[in-house]
């Protein structure tokens, strides 16, 4: 793992002069964000040595290298998922590359159902704390400290400094916004209406099929964490009618210009 990591940041290292500390990853519908990167050096992941190519729709499947605001950003245009039949491994390979490229910081980003009464479509939400419901762990395996210590530690894994710089960057542009907890699954299935009422129970605001294993992986390595969910319809037994992947990504591009906002001014603030 770690020589293919290291091969995958050699081949990097040989593309771009770029070297951020900022890694934003874009979720279902959020890709508009690139539209504000500048002096754009883009690369696809079929090009890129061990790394997972993207087969989602709404996940373009792009390392976008360049400035937003003056400051060097790494933009993940599409994202691995457990349920496209990857490993836990190749979901998170990504985080560990980050690491050893010098990422210190990643803001992660996703489409998610609301399963608190009060949220509606369109609904922007930063990730307070998360739920772990895939069954399973990205870290399970031997462990190479080379990366990380065996036991990390899961207290804070949303930073609550770069909560507060949100927060306020939030403030100053008028964005509203919601707080809460994000649980992930494997999907792909939507929950059924029992099991929306269970995570409800268990604390859950948001939930989707993302974020929680590449937050694991990158509290484990010492990269700090923004999440921020894009609420794109409402969990099922909330909702009125059923669900649709196009209607995710639907709500999430008419989302996309305040998000698109909120983010390159809080990176403007890192």
């Amino acid at each position: 793992m770690y020589n293919k990591v290291m091969e995958t940041v050699e081949f990097l290292n040989s593309k771009v002069t770029n070297r951020p500390k900022i890694a934003i990853i874009l979720g279902s519908g959020l890709g508009g964000l690139v539209e504000y990167v500048e002096n754009k050096v883009v690369i696809p992941y079929k090009d890129i040595p061990n790394f997972p190519v993207s087969t989602v729709a709404g996940h373009a499947g792009e390392l976008v290298f360049g400035t937003i605001n003056n400051v060097e950003v790494l933009v993940m245009k599409g994202r691995f998922h457990y349920y496209e039949g990857y490993n836990m491994k190749e979901v998170t390979y990504p985080q560990y590359v980050f690491k050893k490229f010098g990422i210190e910081t990643m803001i992660v980003s996703n489409a998610a159902g609301g399963a608190n009464r009060d949220f509606k479509p369109g609904t922007l939400m930063i990730i307070n704390d998360h739920i772990n419901f895939f069954g399973t762990n990205p870290l399970i395996g031997s462990n190479d400290e080379r990366f990380g210590p065996r036991f990390p530690d899961m207290s804070e894994t949303y930073s609550k400094a770069l909560i507060e710089k949100a927060k306020n960057v939030a403030s100053k542009l008028n964005i509203e916004f919601e707080e809460g907890v994000y649980l992930g699954s494997s999907g792909p299935t939507y929950e059924t209406a029992a099991e929306v009422k269970m995570m409800m129970t268990m604390g859950a605001s948001a939930v989707g099929m993302s974020t929680v294993p590449e937050s694991i992986v990158a509290n484990y390595l010492g990269i700090k964490i923004l999440g921020i969910s894009c609420i794109t319809n409402m969990a099922t037994g909330i909702a009125t009618k059923p669900h649709s992947h196009e209607e995710v990504v639907e709500i999430a591009n008419q989302t996309g210009e305040r998000f698109c906002k909120w983010i390159a001014e809080t990176v403007k603030e890192l």
